[in-house]
């Protein structure tokens, strides 16, 4: 594992448990499951206090689980849907959306006053079976009737839109390191900038944004990121090079223990990012510990290490103005329905600031100890 140049282990741990003994109210182990949640200071709370926005994704299970609904609007002042908004899930068949699940989460989040980010309109993975068998000219069809149904459906009411999500697989063997899919076999890199249009255009007042994994980190899967680094500036200046206002990007920060962080090199990619005048998130953040040596409290230490490590790297950069996990809790990751990147023994992965039964753990505090730091 190699050495994470910032902070130090000996610092994380010191906020993890200063916050530890000042965050819960002195009776919270007394009271009532609700009250034991709200008795944890707000992570979104801590983050508007300089300004950020601190939040999560969301879906079904949290709108069925009222215990998990607590937890989440608790903390989160800004969610992301996880599947409810994503094409496979809207129109599992040619035809008319299904909005059921969608408008639920939709009117979950005003319900409770927070922002809602849509999630995600094109992809070239997760795409249901029948897209990949359309001709050119009606794979074109559907991305523009999608496109122009969704949000216009939902116009005024989301924070923005993850319009274009993971343009690049470098291993796809592409030029320029795009990934292959329905969408780029029918309409080659201008399938980007052509959603990006279509929802420019169904709704003008919208914030937009490409959403991609990769740029964070030195090596991604053993190999340079530089692929993912280069492209994503390239598409970011082709798409404002044609006229189209992009409000912001994406990176999701999915963290698995071969992906290699340096915080002074990510620093100075944001600085790149942030020149191109866009707001910048970090959409998905999460950190997969089920294969990293040691006992559960060792793997717990390292993930929170590396939550705050990550943070403060990325708050030092102005344009950053929301941070996002994958889900909250543990129980909800998407991680535990992937077995193959569970750990020995199916060990599964403990990869949130809190666990199952909504306890908050290590990367708890010391997400906390970094949202609070002066920027």
């Amino acid at each position: 594992m190699p050495p994470l140049t910032h902070p130090s282990r000996r610092r994380a741990l010191q906020a993890i448990a200063g916050l530890a003994a000042s965050a819960a109210l002195p009776n919270a182990a007394r009271a009532g499951p609700d009250e034991a949640i709200a008795s944890i200071r707000s992570l979104g709370e801590i983050a508007a206090g300089r300004g950020l926005l601190f939040g999560t994704a969301i879906d079904a299970g949290t709108l069925a689980n009222p215990l998990q609904a607590a937890l989440y609007t608790h903390h989160a002042r800004i969610f992301t849907s996880d599947n409810a908004l994503k094409f496979g899930s809207l129109r599992p068949q040619e035809g008319p959306a299904d909005f059921k699940a969608a408008d639920a989460l939709v009117a979950f989040a005003a319900r409770h006053n927070i922002a809602l980010r849509g999630h995600c309109l094109i992809w070239n993975d997760w795409v249901p079976p029948w897209v990949a068998k359309l001709s050119p000219a009606r794979c074109a069809y559907w991305l523009d009737r999608h496109i122009d149904e969704v949000v216009s459906r939902y116009a005024g009411k989301l924070h923005s839109w993850d319009v274009v999500n993971e343009p690049f697989w470098p291993a796809s063997g592409n030029p320029g390191g795009l990934r292959n899919g329905p969408w780029y076999a029918a309409m080659g890199r201008g399938y980007v900038l052509r959603a990006l249009k279509r929802a420019r255009a169904a709704d003008p007042l919208g914030r937009i944004a490409i959403n991609e994994a990769g740029p964070e980190w030195e090596q991604v899967w053993g190999a340079s990121s530089k692929p993912y680094r280069d492209g994503l500036l390239g598409l970011v200046d082709e798409v404002q090079g044609a006229g189209v206002r992009l409000d912001m990007v994406g990176l999701q920060c999915h963290w698995f223990p071969e992906f290699t962080f340096d915080a002074g090199s990510f620093r100075a990619y944001l600085a790149e990012l942030a020149k191109r005048d866009v707001a910048i998130l970090i959409t998905e953040l999460d950190v997969n510990d089920a294969q990293m040596p040691g006992d559960e409290a060792a793997r717990d230490a390292e993930v929170a290490h590396r939550y705050q490590s990550l943070i403060d790297a990325a708050l030092a950069e102005p344009k950053v103005e929301a941070i996002l996990t994958w889900q909250l809790s543990d129980n909800a990751s998407w991680l535990m329905a992937a077995p193959t990147l569970w750990g020995p023994n199916n060990r599964r992965p403990r990869p949130l600031p809190f666990e199952g039964a909504f306890h908050p753990k290590p990367a708890y505090y010391a997400i906390a100890e970094a949202l609070a730091l002066k920027r």
